[in-house]
């Protein structure tokens, strides 16, 4: 086993690790959100990309792995409080949307990458802490790693925040999935209804927007039996939650490990506080297996 480093210029400089053994690579771009926008094991694509979006920097990038950050989800109105004072923070936060900057690219049997985003002025105005975040990938014989540090650099103030990833994964019969989640029930987001959980889920409604917020471990399994792949996901337990999404006729689902539901920063419900000078670190894997 090898691994490799390449630097392209596309539309977006992007950052190509790969191995030849197994024939795997991921791509990432830094400009674009820092966003994992590709990852391919023995020939097959396992993230989702809608390239229409993509190449439109006015729009937000629909597929891969967007990164979450300081919330998850929306909120009502786009708004927060905080020490009496109103915010305003589109959905899903702002860490998806910014330049993140290259600060590593090890090499080694397993290639990999730091990528850094730190506050400035523009986070500031809607988002009133110093912060640092930094996020590796690396990419193994069958697993694709992330490991995340938050840090908080404010002098006097504990920093609230959510985290999360939203990985679009690529599906060509939704009808050959199977899922293996560890929770007996889901709140559908939109209805906030909450439904047991039997192992599937209706693929004919034309929006499915549901979170599991009862985790009994850290892990989910999806079986896609057309692509003839395992996929498990491992997650640290700040990762509290899990959401599924998915419109009628689009080919891609999103399994999407949250630390905390959207409206955190307003309900505080399962939202992370760091203290100031202190750092947080956790950690997704995605393991990936052909299936016999």
């Amino acid at each position: 086993m090898s691994g490799a480093i390449a630097c392209e210029q596309r539309q977006y400089e992007t950052y190509v690790l790969s191995l030849t053994e197994p024939n795997s690579s991921i791509e990432i771009v830094p400009a674009r959100g820092g966003i994992l926008t590709r990852w391919q094991f023995q020939g097959k694509d396992i993230f989702y990309l809608d390239h229409e979006r993509f190449t439109d920097p006015s729009l937000s990038v629909r597929g891969g792995n967007p990164i979450l950050f300081p919330i998850c989800g929306n909120l009502p109105d786009n708004t927060y409080t905080y020490n009496g004072q109103s915010y305003t923070l589109k959905q899903h936060g702002f860490a998806r949307d910014l330049p993140w900057q290259v600060v590593e690219q090890p090499m080694g049997d397993c290639p990999s990458i730091l990528l850094r985003l730190k506050s400035n002025q523009q986070t500031r105005e809607v988002y009133p802490f110093d912060f640092e975040l930094l996020f590796r990938y690396t990419l193994h014989e069958d697993l694709l790693a992330t490991e995340q540090t938050i840090i908080n650099h404010s002098d006097d103030h504990p920093m609230p925040f959510a985290l999360g990833f939203h990985p679009y994964f690529g599906v060509q019969d939704k009808q050959k999935l199977e899922f293996e989640i560890p929770s007996e029930e889901f709140q559908d987001q939109q209805t906030k209804e909450v439904h047991p959980f039997k192992g599937d889920f209706d693929l004919e409604r034309d929006e499915l927007d549901l979170i599991f917020q009862t985790l009994s471990q850290n892990t989910a399994t999806i079986v896609d039996r057309h692509q003839g792949t395992r996929l498990k996901l491992e997650f640290s337990h700040a990762y509290a939650n899990l959401v599924f999404w998915t419109l009628k006729g689009k080919d891609f689902y999103c399994l999407e490990p949250w630390t905390a539901p959207r409206n955190a920063m307003n309900t505080g419900d399962r939202l992370l506080y760091l203290d100031p000078g202190a750092s947080f670190e956790t950690s997704v894997n995605f393991y990936i297996e052909l299936l016999e």
